[in-house]
């Protein structure tokens, strides 16, 4: 059996959208037990491209976490899951058949109930017309077998609780909406909503603000956001963020210059938090041709490279080190995964044993010029690796060109590709480690051109077992990542944490890197 997997060309959009942004996302901000009313201000660099929950798939997700709902909602660090517009749901023993139980009593913002006939409208919107509607790969149907009950039946075994609760391609919508936008394309674009979460849209003048009304007919009556009003300038521009921050325009500001965060909590007397996020830095290594065909040259470049420095200079010290491409809280993400450390001698040593003692090969090395992290840290690479003896000539592309000249010919193309990569949702076995390293003819994002059969096999069976046994995918998943880093077909180098400065009159809850862009202003869940 072939599992489709979850490939999409509009990664390359959205990477130059947040390339050198730092980015605020997935917290929660308390509760109101008392129902006060309360406006937020928020600078947030998010733009809307469209306000049409099934075909969105950009920065406009910031928004759409608050006013629509997915069934179930994923936990930060890997803890399970919440419930969301499902109070329970269960997985048959073969991974098959997956039913939900629609809670009873949510309401969509138009008043009318969510029901498994709109769950089941919604998915199949998504699953045709999405546009992340490859999540939906392993859907066969989706049935009402009542009104609040509904079943997906699935081709193969997949882990559809990660994907019912992804940030994109899984939210629920009102029927009398998606009636709508089938007459009207343009349906939602003016800022209309079709969603059952905390907040209805109040307000939106394209490229300028956004507005946020607390929907108080919410489900989750005892957990209703703090603020009756979310009020959002978009600013694009992270110093503007930082200006309208320190003198107190807004309250709170999802962009900020990495290289300002200390300086702006000082001055703020605000502190400086840090999470997980799914956003990671890897170089992948040309396998098609000498040198570093040679398993012994790569992982000679792999104890070369200074992961510390790199971290350190690239993201001032705000990342941890990657272990095989997996973010840190993501599945299937172990602390058993070996790391490098940078050793030169052991380096030297290794390229002795490859037949190229004290080096004397060159390499070029392409990154996205537009990404100020990899502008910063690229330079250590080179300097780390003329210590073993061996020249990189660094060269920044446009995104677009890199990509493209990469694509083009493993032959003729760059030796090391510098890629800013994270996973649709939270599953980076069938996309981080299946998109970047799995063996195709045509690769998408595989460029390193790596191909070991050894390496498909487990991430294959891993990905089918995902759906009805997650502790034995874990394990296969393990099994291939330890491959991973011995054959070394990439540098893996940081993690990004995700940075919140936190005013001391703000209450703000924990981040969530399974929604990295989407800032949540209200509960996500009873569990919140």
């Amino acid at each position: 059996m072939e599992v489709t997997q979850l490939h999409r060309s509009s990664r390359v959009a959205a990477a130059l959208a947040i390339a050198s942004a730092l980015v605020l996302s997935g917290c929660a901000v308390s509760t109101n037990p008392d129902g006060d009313t309360t406006v937020l201000k928020v600078a947030a660099s998010a733009a809307v491209t469209t306000w049409n929950p099934v075909t969105s798939f950009s920065t406009e997700a910031l928004y759409m976490g608050n006013v629509y709902e997915t069934l179930i909602w994923a936990n930060p660090e890997g803890a399970g899951f919440s419930p969301g517009l499902a109070e329970t749901w269960e997985a048959s023993e073969d991974g098959l058949t997956w039913t939900f139980n629609i809670r009873e009593g949510a309401t969509f913002h138009d008043g009318e109930p969510v029901t498994a006939e709109a769950v089941k409208l919604s998915i199949e919107a998504a699953a045709t017309k999405g546009g992340a509607s490859f999540i939906w790969a392993p859907l066969d149907s989706v049935e009402a077998t009542d009104e609040y009950t509904a079943v997906f039946n699935l081709k193969y075994p997949a882990p559809l609780d990660l994907i019912a609760a992804s940030t994109y391609g899984a939210w629920i919508v009102s029927p009398a909406a998606l009636a709508a936008v089938e007459a009207d394309d343009s349906y939602f674009e003016s800022g209309k909503d079709a969603g059952s979460g905390p907040y209805t849209v109040d307000g939106y003048t394209p490229g300028s603000s956004v507005v946020l009304k607390r929907y108080d007919a919410h489900w989750n009556q005892d957990a209703l956001p703090y603020y009756s009003i979310v009020d959002v300038a978009i600013t694009p521009d992270a110093v503007t963020a930082q200006q309208m921050l320190t003198s107190g325009e807004v309250d709170l500001a999802t962009t900020l210059p990495l290289e300002n965060i200390d300086s702006v909590a000082n001055s703020m007397g605000a502190t400086v938090r840090t999470s997980n996020s799914p956003f990671n830095f890897v170089a992948l290594l040309n396998t098609t041709r000498p040198p570093l065909d040679n398993p012994l040259v790569r992982q000679a470049l792999s104890y070369a490279v200074p992961y510390d420095d790199i971290i350190d200079v690239g993201a001032a010290g705000y990342g941890t080190q990657s272990r095989a491409a997996v973010p840190k809280g993501i599945f299937p993400y172990s602390e058993s995964t070996p790391l490098y450390t940078q050793d030169l001698d052991k380096a030297r040593d290794l390229l002795a044993q490859a037949g190229h003692e004290g080096g004397g090969f060159d390499l070029v090395l392409t990154y996205a010029s537009e990404n100020a992290a990899e502008a910063r840290f690229v330079p250590l690479i080179k300097d780390a690796f003329e210590q073993i003896g061996v020249n990189v000539e660094v060269r920044g592309e446009l995104f677009n060109q890199q990509w493209e000249n990469a694509k083009a010919d493993p032959a003729t193309a760059q030796d090391i590709f510098v890629v800013y990569y994270w996973p649709t949702y939270s599953d980076a076995g069938s996309d981080n480690l299946w998109s970047l390293f799995h063996s195709s003819d045509v690769p998408f994002f595989n460029l390193s051109y790596w191909k070991n059969e050894q390496f498909d096999t487990l991430i294959d069976d891993a990905a089918v077992l995902a759906g009805s046994d997650r502790a034995a995918s874990q394990a296969k998943y393990e099994e291939a990542m330890e491959l991973l880093v011995d054959q070394a077909p990439a540098l893996f180098l940081y993690d990004v944490q995700a940075i919140l400065v936190t005013p001391s009159n703000l209450n703000v809850g924990q981040f969530n890197e399974n929604y990295p862009f989407t800032t949540f202003f209200g509960p996500i869940s009873p569990a919140s």
